[in-house]
């Protein structure tokens, strides 16, 4: 009879152990996601500021703001965690666009898409392609790591204020038509 019990005691608590260990993991696509949005941010209090559509005082607050969000994602990063902890960190960033959205009393013209917007679109054709097997693993992962870089040069230069230079967003959008490119051909 006790050994009975036991052996159920163990098997409960093995079962408890392996749910939570599965459920406890790292979340590359969450990873991306707040990237995406953290520069697509980034940009849209930059230009705000330059249209006048916000104040000097709001893009303040709002930098602020994400910066403290950016440094939450920095733990989070290649970190094996609750996915409700990305969700969360997720949500705040939709929040903050949200309210830099109704913050904006004027509308900017667009002449092209920024290239905030531009990289979340291709970090969503490289996950198409990766999800419909289309390209090998390793054009998948050479696609991808070419975006992570350019992705991470447009954070860097909208951190240290450089990407207010024009010379800075040709660069980065140069990159990222070269890259569009490539991906046009495998259409």
């Amino acid at each position: 009879m006790n050994k009975a019990i036991l052996l159920s005691v163990l098997v409960v608590l093995g079962l408890g152990l392996f749910s939570g260990c599965a459920s406890i993991k790292t979340w590359p696509d969450y990873e991306r996601s707040a990237e995406n949005k953290m520069a697509v941010i980034q940009e849209k209090i930059g230009d705000g500021l330059k249209t006048g559509a916000l104040t000097p005082d709001q893009a303040q607050a709002f930098l602020t703001t994400l910066k403290g969000i950016r440094s939450d994602y920095t733990v989070l990063r290649d970190k094996r965690v609750y996915r409700d902890e990305w969700d969360n960190l997720n949500r705040r960033l939709d929040l903050l666009e949200d309210e830099i959205d109704r913050a904006m009393t004027r509308t900017s013209r667009m002449e092209e898409p920024r290239n905030g917007n531009r990289i979340a679109a291709l970090q969503r054709r490289i996950d198409d392609l990766r999800y419909s097997r289309r390209v090998s693993s390793r054009e998948e992962a050479e696609y991808q790591s070419r975006l992570d870089i350019i992705r991470r040069d447009y954070l860097r230069m909208t951190d240290e204020g450089r990407y207010t230079e024009r010379e800075e967003r040709s660069d980065i959008s140069h990159r990222l038509d070269l890259l569009e490119a490539d991906l046009d051909r495998i259409r």
